[in-house]
């Protein structure tokens, strides 16, 4: 059985990390910040991080950021015309578990 050098292979994956290209670990919404105001929402592809379900430790202006997305376009149809994914269904159970309007979010 041949070796495999660990060491290029971590170093690549802590480029990819640092570089953006990689997941970021803080499951962050993606709120399309490029268009204010979008006529379709995109599949989110991280769950909700820490930052916005560490309760009491939740980053309050992340919290704020997800409700003000959620009530704005959560009932817009997604881009691709799929249905939610399960990754989409933690986001807007966050957001109603937060008081949210369950008829602001499209499923």
């Amino acid at each position: 059985m041949a070796r495999r050098p660990i060491a290029p292979v971590a170093a690549l994956l802590s480029a990819l990390a640092l570089s953006g290209c990689g997941a970021s670990a803080d499951g962050a919404l993606d709120t399309q910040a490029n268009d204010p105001t979008p006529v379709c929402r995109v599949h989110q592809k991280q769950p909700p991080g820490g930052r916005y379900t560490a309760g009491a430790k939740a980053d309050t202006g992340a919290v704020l950021q997800m409700l003000r997305y959620y009530t704005a376009n959560g009932a817009k149809a997604f881009c691709d015309g799929k249905p939610s994914t399960g990754t989409d269904r933690r986001w807007t159970d966050l957001y109603t578990a937060l008081g949210g309007r369950t008829t602001a979010t499209k499923r």
